[in-house]
């Protein structure tokens, strides 16, 4: 495929991608920091990125806002803070349907569904998903959502991508060499998508620090999601070859 246009589903990270989830979730880890400046947002990102993954590792079934409230009080201990209280943990893992959207996402999203069927694989359980596409989101209509409580183990577990090939393929005919991943985190989708043969287009979000690698694999590459909708916008409207 030569093209953006030529495939037929876009398969989309949402946190990080969609969702800036760096800010969502510093904003809420703020009352236990407190008044402390210590730490730059790369060592937090860092230690919350190592709490998050080792956690997945040994409950990969656990749904994703509890899974934060269970790793809230180890990110505090890594940082050397005091032990939150249950009732702060809870609250940071209940914040992910408030985390904001980058201000391109559902614009973007609008102008790319007039084109592809729109598919999320997300790391976080139903229930949140719901939340954040019923606020930051404002109801976008996603075609299929799977989410990593629907598989049972958090990307960039391969498990998740076959499942979500054998899904859009199912309910839509389309196969996996159609499906262009769009996603920021090298990590959880970028390397597994390439492992199980799906071409990809990273959407870099300049900053972002969350499953970053220093070898970078991406057949396109831009920005933001909206600068990647009106590359697709220009292929369309472009003479055939």
């Amino acid at each position: 495929m030569a093209r953006l246009s030529d495939f037929k589903a876009l398969c989309f990270d949402v946190y990080g991608t969609l969702i800036d989830w760096e800010t969502g979730i510093l904003t809420n880890l703020r009352p236990i920091l407190g008044t402390n400046t210590d730490f730059s947002r790369e060592k937090l990102l860092d230690v919350i990125h190592e709490c998050e993954r080792s956690q997945q590792a040994i409950t990969p079934d656990l749904k994703y806002h509890e899974l934060l409230t269970t790793i809230h009080p180890q990110i505090a201990e890594k940082l050397g803070l005091p032990k939150p209280s249950s009732e702060q943990s809870k609250a940071f893992g209940a914040s992910v349907g408030n985390w904001p959207a980058f201000p391109d996402s559902v614009e973007a999203l609008k102008r790319l569904g007039q084109h592809y069927k729109l598919v999320v694989l997300s790391n976080v359980d139903r229930e949140s998903f719901s939340r954040s596409n019923s606020g930051p989101l404002k109801g976008t209509k996603f075609d299929l959502v799977i989410t990593a409580q629907d598989v049972g183990s958090y990307k960039p577990n391969l498990n998740n991508f076959e499942y979500m090939i054998r899904e859009v393929n199912e309910k839509f005919s389309v196969p996996k060499d159609q499906i262009l991943q769009t996603a920021q985190s090298q990590f959880h989708d970028h390397h597994p998508a390439k492992q199980v043969g799906i071409r990809s287009s990273w959407i870099v979000r300049p900053g972002a620090v969350m499953g970053n690698r220093s070898d970078t694999v991406y057949d396109w590459k831009f920005d933001t999601l909206g600068e990647m909708a009106d590359a697709v916008e220009a292929e369309l409207k472009a003479p055939s070859a």
